[in-house]
């Protein structure tokens, strides 16, 4: 049996819902009243602080993973920070009233949750969620999981190691503004490059980054130094594979993939999270936050919005949900 906090947990909340594929300009509906999820016996349910957006939200939204999605109607959000509020019988690293975070999804496309952080209470496998970091926000803290494991399990599969160089193409993204830190501060690389656009090339260098590359003037995949690692942030394994050595690797998120980079989807996993609290406490490794938030839960289908347009840097989050 779960262990309920002193606090009257409700039994209806208010979720971001859509009950089919679409944009979510036309398919993302507020209701107030939705089921608060029951836990199983290894989950926590959480009062959600704050959420962030990813693009694999909208994606899931418009159904792109139909085949292997859970069914609908959804509550999106794989992101969320928040505080312990009841936890089931088999859980042993949290207790009610810590403060967590966390990817709630370990495997991002195959039966994702129906039920995400887009709400003011979610329930979260303990396996997937890790202690806030006690210097971080519960905003800051909400911008990384996704994106950060992201970009951890990426440099781990393409042998990012000491004294190795690597090239981050969409460096001042959500997942890139941390494949720029952990690169450099984590796995130790001799030599940082990354890509954006002319006013994001400052963010890149404060980052870490020893080279700026202005992808509106210059080709990277022209320029005569090659790299141990590129890791394709945006969908260009077509020129990315021309910027590698010969014994390198490039390992991309977005397809199509040109051989020989090879793509992979995310495992969440809060043990990436407790490895890199050191890196974050230090503030070695910081959140970066899109400067037009955060978004009001009342905004959530505007914040859904921009992150489309492409235009964001780092994470798009929303705060407070009530």
């Amino acid at each position: 049996m779960a262990a309920a906090s002193s606090d009257s947990i409700p039994s209806v909340n208010g979720a971001w819902v859509y009950s089919d594929y679409g944009k979510t300009a036309d398919v993302l509906k507020f209701d107030p009243s939705v089921a608060v999820p029951e836990i199983k016996e290894d989950q926590v349910l959480i009062k959600v602080v704050a959420a962030s957006l990813n693009p694999v939200d909208f994606k899931r939204a418009l159904g792109y993973f139909k085949a292997t999605d859970s069914p609908l109607p959804t509550v999106p959000g794989y992101d969320v920070a928040g505080v312990v509020v009841k936890v089931g019988s088999q859980v042993q690293k949290f207790k009610v009233g810590d403060e967590v975070y966390g990817d709630l999804n370990e495997t991002a496309l195959e039966n994702p949750k129906r039920f995400g952080s887009l709400a003011e209470y979610t329930a979260a496998e303990e396996r997937v969620l890790a202690l806030k970091p006690k210097n971080l926000s519960f905003i800051e803290a909400a911008s990384l999981p996704l994106a950060i494991e992201t970009a951890y399990e990426g440099l781990e599969r393409a042998e990012l190691s000491a004294g190795k160089s690597v090239l981050v193409l969409g460096g001042a993204g959500g997942v890139g503004t941390h494949v720029i830190q952990l690169a450099k501060h984590v796995f130790g690389a001799s030599k940082v490059a990354a890509t954006a656009s002319t006013k994001k090339l400052d963010l890149l260098r404060s980052l870490g980054a020893d080279l700026a590359i202005d992808y509106t003037k210059e080709n990277f995949e022209n320029l005569p130094e090659k790299y141990d690692v590129v890791y394709d942030t945006v969908g260009q394994t077509d020129k990315a594979v021309k910027a590698v050595n010969e014994s390198g690797k490039v390992v991309t998120i977005v397809g199509p993939v040109t051989p020989p980079a090879f793509i992979f989807v995310l495992t969440s996993k809060g043990s990436i999270l407790e490895k890199l609290k050191p890196y974050l406490e230090s503030g070695n490794v910081k959140p970066v936050l899109d400067p037009t938030g955060p978004y009001p839960f009342s905004k959530v289908v505007e914040a859904f919005s921009y992150l489309e347009s492409s235009r964001a840097t780092g994470k798009v989050v929303v705060y407070p949900i009530p």
